[in-house]
Protein backbone atom coordinates (compact mmCIF):
# COMPACT_ATOMS: atom_id res chain seq x y z
CA UNK A 1 0.00 0.00 0.00
CA UNK A 2 1.24 3.53 -0.86
CA UNK A 3 2.52 6.18 1.91
CA UNK A 4 -1.25 7.95 0.59
CA UNK A 5 -2.76 5.29 1.05
CA UNK A 6 -2.31 4.69 4.13
CA UNK A 7 -2.41 8.30 5.51
CA UNK A 8 -6.01 7.83 4.03
CA UNK A 9 -6.61 4.80 5.50
CA UNK A 10 -5.79 6.11 9.04
CA UNK A 11 -7.44 9.48 8.88
CA UNK A 12 -10.89 7.68 8.72
CA UNK A 13 -10.41 6.46 12.34
CA UNK A 14 -12.06 9.28 14.03
CA UNK A 15 -15.54 8.30 10.60
CA UNK A 16 -18.48 8.06 12.92
CA UNK A 17 -19.66 5.23 11.00
CA UNK A 18 -19.20 1.91 13.39
CA UNK A 19 -18.90 -0.32 10.31
CA UNK A 20 -16.22 1.95 8.62
CA UNK A 21 -14.11 2.48 11.64
CA UNK A 22 -14.48 -1.52 12.50
CA UNK A 23 -12.79 -2.00 8.90
CA UNK A 24 -10.29 0.72 9.17
CA UNK A 25 -9.00 -0.34 12.52
CA UNK A 26 -8.81 -4.08 11.50
CA UNK A 27 -7.18 -3.23 7.99
CA UNK A 28 -4.53 -1.07 10.18
CA UNK A 29 -4.11 -4.27 12.62
CA UNK A 30 -3.88 -6.65 9.49
CA UNK A 31 -0.28 -4.24 8.37
CA UNK A 32 1.34 -5.17 11.35
CA UNK A 33 3.81 -2.92 12.84
CA UNK A 34 5.22 -1.46 9.54
CA UNK A 35 1.86 1.08 10.09
CA UNK A 36 3.17 2.54 13.55
CA UNK A 37 5.55 5.64 12.12
CA UNK A 38 2.22 6.66 10.17
CA UNK A 39 0.14 6.32 13.41
CA UNK A 40 2.63 8.01 15.27
CA UNK A 41 2.61 10.89 12.83
CA UNK A 42 -0.58 11.17 13.29
CA UNK A 43 -0.85 11.25 16.67
CA UNK A 44 1.69 14.07 17.13
CA UNK A 45 -1.07 16.48 14.94
CA UNK A 46 -1.73 19.30 17.32
CA UNK A 47 -5.20 19.45 16.23
CA UNK A 48 -6.38 16.16 17.62
CA UNK A 49 -8.83 15.11 20.11
CA UNK A 50 -8.43 13.27 23.06
CA UNK A 51 -10.76 10.55 21.99
CA UNK A 52 -8.64 10.35 18.81
CA UNK A 53 -5.18 10.45 20.33
CA UNK A 54 -6.20 7.75 22.36
CA UNK A 55 -7.86 5.48 19.83
CA UNK A 56 -3.70 6.10 17.91
CA UNK A 57 -2.48 4.94 21.31
CA UNK A 58 -4.36 2.20 21.85
CA UNK A 59 -3.75 0.51 18.25
CA UNK A 60 0.54 1.37 18.83
CA UNK A 61 0.26 -0.46 21.61
CA UNK A 62 -1.49 -3.49 20.44
CA UNK A 63 0.31 -3.51 17.22
CA UNK A 64 3.61 -3.08 19.52
CA UNK A 65 2.83 -5.87 21.49
CA UNK A 66 1.51 -8.74 18.43
CA UNK A 67 5.50 -7.57 17.42
CA UNK A 68 6.66 -8.63 20.58
CA UNK A 69 4.86 -11.81 20.61
CA UNK A 70 5.12 -12.74 17.14
CA UNK A 71 9.16 -12.37 17.84
CA UNK A 72 9.03 -14.68 21.06
CA UNK A 73 6.83 -17.23 18.71
CA UNK A 74 9.67 -17.33 15.95
CA UNK A 75 12.44 -17.33 18.45
CA UNK A 76 10.79 -20.49 20.08
CA UNK A 77 10.16 -21.87 16.87
CA UNK A 78 13.77 -21.31 16.04
CA UNK A 79 16.05 -24.15 15.48
CA UNK A 80 19.07 -22.63 17.29
CA UNK A 81 17.15 -20.21 20.26
CA UNK A 82 19.86 -18.10 20.52
CA UNK A 83 19.63 -16.58 23.74
CA UNK A 84 20.48 -13.32 22.82
CA UNK A 85 17.82 -13.04 19.92
CA UNK A 86 15.22 -14.45 22.83
CA UNK A 87 16.70 -11.60 24.94
CA UNK A 88 16.57 -8.53 22.92
CA UNK A 89 12.51 -10.36 21.91
CA UNK A 90 11.67 -9.71 25.48
CA UNK A 91 13.43 -6.38 25.59
CA UNK A 92 11.17 -5.12 22.42
CA UNK A 93 7.98 -5.57 24.98
CA UNK A 94 9.77 -2.06 26.68
CA UNK A 95 11.60 -0.85 24.22
CA UNK A 96 9.86 -1.73 20.52
CA UNK A 97 12.67 0.21 18.74
CA UNK A 98 15.28 -1.30 20.10
CA UNK A 99 17.90 -3.07 17.57
CA UNK A 100 19.47 -6.27 17.58
CA UNK A 101 22.29 -5.69 16.01
CA UNK A 102 23.26 -3.20 18.72
CA UNK A 103 22.73 -5.56 21.32
CA UNK A 104 25.01 -7.63 19.86
CA UNK A 105 27.29 -4.74 18.89
CA UNK A 106 27.25 -4.36 23.02
CA UNK A 107 27.71 -7.70 24.59
CA UNK A 108 30.94 -7.77 21.44
CA UNK A 109 32.40 -5.17 23.24
CA UNK A 110 32.02 -6.96 26.66
CA UNK A 111 33.42 -10.27 25.16
CA UNK A 112 36.50 -8.18 23.67
CA UNK A 113 37.72 -6.92 27.15
CA UNK A 114 37.61 -10.47 28.74
CA UNK A 115 39.47 -11.72 25.53
CA UNK A 116 42.31 -9.30 26.08
CA UNK A 117 42.62 -11.36 29.51
CA UNK A 118 42.08 -14.66 29.03
CA UNK A 119 44.32 -17.72 27.53
CA UNK A 120 43.30 -21.33 26.06
CA UNK A 121 45.88 -22.87 28.85
CA UNK A 122 43.88 -21.56 31.80
CA UNK A 123 42.86 -23.81 34.34
CA UNK A 124 39.12 -23.70 34.89
CA UNK A 125 39.53 -21.66 38.01
CA UNK A 126 41.71 -18.98 36.31
CA UNK A 127 39.39 -18.02 33.44
CA UNK A 128 36.67 -17.77 35.54
CA UNK A 129 38.77 -15.21 37.92
CA UNK A 130 39.21 -13.57 34.56
CA UNK A 131 35.62 -13.27 33.71
CA UNK A 132 35.12 -11.92 37.66
CA UNK A 133 37.81 -9.55 37.18
CA UNK A 134 36.77 -8.07 33.86
CA UNK A 135 33.04 -8.43 34.03
CA UNK A 136 32.38 -7.26 37.62
CA UNK A 137 35.91 -4.96 38.31
CA UNK A 138 36.93 -3.34 35.08
CA UNK A 139 33.70 -3.37 33.66
CA UNK A 140 31.64 -2.87 37.07
CA UNK A 141 28.91 -5.21 36.70
CA UNK A 142 26.48 -5.86 39.56
CA UNK A 143 23.60 -6.44 41.96
CA UNK A 144 20.85 -4.34 41.49
CA UNK A 145 19.50 -4.63 45.30
CA UNK A 146 18.13 -1.46 45.46
CA UNK A 147 15.28 -2.03 42.96
CA UNK A 148 15.53 -6.08 42.65
CA UNK A 149 12.03 -6.46 41.21
CA UNK A 150 12.27 -3.35 38.67
CA UNK A 151 10.94 -4.79 35.46
CA UNK A 152 14.52 -2.88 33.85
CA UNK A 153 16.42 -5.60 35.74
CA UNK A 154 15.01 -8.17 32.61
CA UNK A 155 16.02 -5.62 29.66
CA UNK A 156 19.19 -6.61 28.65
CA UNK A 157 19.94 -3.08 27.15
CA UNK A 158 19.18 -1.58 30.46
CA UNK A 159 21.37 -4.18 32.50
CA UNK A 160 23.95 -3.37 29.99
CA UNK A 161 23.85 0.40 30.38
CA UNK A 162 23.33 0.36 33.93
CA UNK A 163 25.82 -1.94 34.72
CA UNK A 164 22.79 -3.11 37.41
CA UNK A 165 20.96 -6.00 37.13
CA UNK A 166 19.17 -9.04 39.23
CA UNK A 167 20.57 -12.87 39.13
CA UNK A 168 19.43 -13.98 35.28
CA UNK A 169 20.26 -10.88 33.53
CA UNK A 170 23.63 -10.58 35.15
CA UNK A 171 24.11 -14.72 34.14
CA UNK A 172 22.87 -13.70 30.97
CA UNK A 173 25.54 -11.37 30.35
CA UNK A 174 28.24 -13.62 31.75
CA UNK A 175 26.41 -16.68 30.11
CA UNK A 176 26.99 -15.02 26.32
CA UNK A 177 30.10 -14.24 26.98
CA UNK A 178 31.57 -17.42 28.40
CA UNK A 179 29.76 -18.81 25.02
CA UNK A 180 31.70 -16.92 22.68
CA UNK A 181 34.83 -18.20 24.55
CA UNK A 182 33.66 -21.66 23.83
CA UNK A 183 33.83 -22.14 27.90
CA UNK A 184 31.56 -24.85 28.74
CA UNK A 185 29.26 -22.91 31.25
CA UNK A 186 25.35 -23.10 31.25
CA UNK A 187 22.31 -21.79 33.03
CA UNK A 188 21.15 -23.60 36.21
CA UNK A 189 17.60 -23.36 37.55
CA UNK A 190 18.37 -23.12 41.11
CA UNK A 191 14.63 -21.83 43.25
CA UNK A 192 15.22 -18.00 44.18
CA UNK A 193 18.48 -17.84 42.50
CA UNK A 194 19.83 -18.26 39.05
CA UNK A 195 23.17 -19.47 38.70
CA UNK A 196 25.63 -20.75 35.78
CA UNK A 197 27.50 -24.33 36.01
CA UNK A 198 31.36 -25.13 34.28
CA UNK A 199 30.55 -28.37 33.66
CA UNK A 200 33.57 -30.37 31.56
CA UNK A 201 34.50 -34.28 31.79
CA UNK A 202 34.39 -34.98 35.47
CA UNK A 203 34.70 -31.26 36.28
CA UNK A 204 31.84 -29.60 37.87
CA UNK A 205 31.56 -26.47 39.97
CA UNK A 206 28.73 -23.44 40.58
CA UNK A 207 29.23 -19.83 40.19
CA UNK A 208 27.05 -17.23 41.60
CA UNK A 209 27.25 -14.28 39.37
CA UNK A 210 24.96 -11.80 41.61
CA UNK A 211 27.36 -12.34 43.83
CA UNK A 212 30.37 -11.13 41.72
CA UNK A 213 31.25 -14.93 40.47
CA UNK A 214 31.53 -16.60 43.84
CA UNK A 215 32.18 -20.16 42.75
CA UNK A 216 31.08 -23.02 45.27
CA UNK A 217 29.96 -26.72 45.06
CA UNK A 218 27.39 -29.37 45.02
CA UNK A 219 27.62 -29.58 48.69
CA UNK A 220 26.65 -26.41 48.92
CA UNK A 221 23.83 -26.48 46.54
CA UNK A 222 22.54 -29.36 49.00
CA UNK A 223 22.82 -26.83 52.14
CA UNK A 224 20.80 -24.36 50.03
CA UNK A 225 17.94 -26.78 49.18
CA UNK A 226 17.66 -27.82 52.65
CA UNK A 227 17.49 -24.67 54.15
CA UNK A 228 14.51 -24.07 51.24
CA UNK A 229 13.05 -27.06 52.58
CA UNK A 230 12.39 -28.81 49.73
CA UNK A 231 13.73 -31.99 47.88
CA UNK A 232 16.78 -32.48 46.15
CA UNK A 233 15.97 -32.10 41.97
CA UNK A 234 18.24 -33.14 39.23
CA UNK A 235 17.27 -29.36 37.14
CA UNK A 236 18.62 -27.80 40.71
CA UNK A 237 21.99 -29.11 39.46
CA UNK A 238 22.26 -29.52 36.02
CA UNK A 239 22.32 -27.05 32.98
CA UNK A 240 18.79 -26.06 31.56
CA UNK A 241 18.62 -25.20 27.70
CA UNK A 242 17.76 -21.31 26.14
CA UNK A 243 14.26 -21.78 26.21
CA UNK A 244 14.04 -22.40 30.65
CA UNK A 245 16.25 -19.13 30.78
CA UNK A 246 13.63 -16.58 28.67
CA UNK A 247 10.24 -18.66 30.72
CA UNK A 248 12.32 -17.47 33.65
CA UNK A 249 12.73 -14.27 32.78
CA UNK A 250 9.48 -13.72 31.73
CA UNK A 251 8.35 -14.64 35.14
CA UNK A 252 10.17 -12.49 36.74
CA UNK A 253 8.95 -9.87 34.41
CA UNK A 254 5.20 -11.09 35.48
CA UNK A 255 6.23 -10.84 38.78
CA UNK A 256 7.83 -6.87 38.61
CA UNK A 257 4.97 -5.74 36.83
CA UNK A 258 2.70 -7.45 40.17
CA UNK A 259 4.61 -5.35 42.38
CA UNK A 260 3.21 -1.90 40.96
CA UNK A 261 -0.16 -3.10 39.95
CA UNK A 262 0.13 -2.90 36.52
CA UNK A 263 -2.63 -5.42 35.41
CA UNK A 264 -2.82 -4.76 32.12
CA UNK A 265 1.14 -5.91 31.00
CA UNK A 266 0.85 -8.98 33.71
CA UNK A 267 -1.81 -10.45 31.67
CA UNK A 268 0.40 -9.32 28.61
CA UNK A 269 3.38 -10.99 30.00
CA UNK A 270 1.22 -13.98 31.43
CA UNK A 271 0.00 -14.96 27.52
CA UNK A 272 3.32 -14.62 26.47
CA UNK A 273 4.80 -16.98 28.94
CA UNK A 274 1.62 -19.39 28.43
CA UNK A 275 2.95 -19.68 24.74
CA UNK A 276 6.69 -20.19 25.85
CA UNK A 277 5.34 -23.34 28.26
CA UNK A 278 3.64 -25.09 25.49
CA UNK A 279 5.51 -28.08 24.01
Amino acid sequence: MKQSEIKALISLLDDDDYEVLNHVENKIRSMGDTVIPYLEDRWEESSLSPIMQKKLEDLIHDLQYNAFYQRLIQWKNSESQDLLEGMWAIATYQYPELSLEKLRQDLEQIYYEVWLEIRDNMHPMDQIKTLNSVIFGKLKFGANTKHFHSASNSMLNVVIDSKKGNPISLCVIYLLVAQKLNLPIWGVNLPNLFILTYKSGGMQFYINVFNRGLVFSKVDIDSYISQLNLSQNEIFYQPCNHLDIIRRVLRNLTLAFEKVGDDDKVKEIERALEEMMKS
